[in-house]
């Protein structure tokens, strides 16, 4: 039953930092043992969601969000009245990522938004609980379990009924806090999503069931024993494997093993040239390299920048991993000002 507002209450303003993740690969998109898909992924520091929200006479949606971004919100606005009680928020997004990139900007918004809505009527509710609220978390449960607490993580898919429960975290590793994550987005491009994205899904053949084995046991017995024991070159092997498989399944569908040819091209010039873990993150633009050190960081940004030299729709940048989820806490006084202008 929603709950009752009868008056406006005063909490806040809050703040919610959302992080950014890098989905790093499905294990089984056919469910050939009845479980479909089953998530790695990465939460990174960098690239982050960051929102203000009070409560306030009158609703406004403001800040750094196209069109389509604040049409969301203000879906998200309508599902969270309906199940929690009709109360106006006035919400700021100081930034966010470009959507659509594969770094799950989508879901960080949508539990910024539900968790600032939530902590200012005074609801109990989980993060699990808002994705599900909020439509999100259909295949992957890795930005809701990052959104919780950070880390290399390991989803185990969604359930049969999402109304109930999110994919269950089955394993989380700390990332090493000397490795680091070169990034490589093309920005003329997005990456699949909605409709065409669902069509894509369609459209793919089955998954064999011996690749999604051979993908279970190169997370479960390389790339997480790897992380775990911080020891970087079976990680790299057994990262780069997997995006290249589940590449290669989708490639049909994003037209090659990365979206973005000339995001491939830079990658592999830097993984010729030493060690990395190497691949795209969901559907892309967005790929990436994973390092052993600062130091081998700087050294592959440096043969990317030379590679996209004349490339200038590349972006290329350095971050670390997260090993901690989001934060939310009250923001900052602010001048005063009218929300019901």
């Amino acid at each position: 039953m929603p709950l009752q507002l009868h008056r406006l209450q005063q909490r806040g303003p809050i703040t919610v930092d959302a992080p950014a993740r890098l989905h790093l690969g499905f294990l089984d998109p056919n469910a050939s043992l009845g479980r479909a898909f089953g998530s790695l992924g990465l939460v990174i520091d960098g690239y982050g969601t960051r929102i203000d929200a009070r409560l306030a006479e009158r609703e406004r949606i403001d800040g750094a969000l196209s069109d389509a971004e604040r049409e969301r919100i203000a879906l998200c606005l309508e599902r969270l009245q309906a199940a929690y009680g009709p109360a106006s928020l006035a919400i700021d997004v100081v930034h966010a990522p470009r959507p659509h990139t594969g770094l799950g900007s989508g879901t960080q918004l949508a539990l910024a938004v539900g968790t600032a809505f939530a902590r200012l009527v005074g609801q109990p509710a989980s993060s699990a609980e808002i994705a599900a609220l909020l439509g999100r978390g259909a295949r992957s449960g890795i930005g809701i379990l990052g959104f919780d607490c950070g880390g290399l993580l390991l989803d185990g898919g969604p359930p049969g009924d999402l109304r109930q429960s999110a994919p269950p975290l089955l394993a989380r590793q700390p990332f090493p806090e000397q490795w680091r994550v070169l990034l490589v987005s093309d920005n003329r491009i997005e990456g699949l999503h909605g409709a065409d994205e669902r069509r894509a899904l369609a459209s793919l053949a089955p998954f064999p069931q011996r690749l999604a084995a051979h993908l279970c046991h190169l997370v479960l017995m390389q790339i997480l024993p790897g992380a775990a024991e911080h020891n970087f070159a079976p990680f790299a092997r057994g990262l780069t494997e997997l995006q290249q498989t589940i590449g290669e399944y989708f490639a049909s569908a994003q037209g090659g093993v990365f979206a973005s040819p000339d995001v491939e091209r830079v990658l592999r010039a830097v993984a010729a040239e030493r060690t990395a873990g190497i691949g795209q993150t969901s559907w892309g633009p967005t790929g990436f390299a994973v390092l052993a050190s600062e130091r081998e960081a700087e050294r592959a940004l440096a043969t990317a920048r030379a590679a996209a030299q004349t490339l200038p729709h590349l972006e290329c940048c350095v971050v670390a991993g997260r090993n901690s989820g989001a934060t939310i806490r009250n923001a900052e006084a602010r001048a005063p000002r009218s929300d019901a202008a």
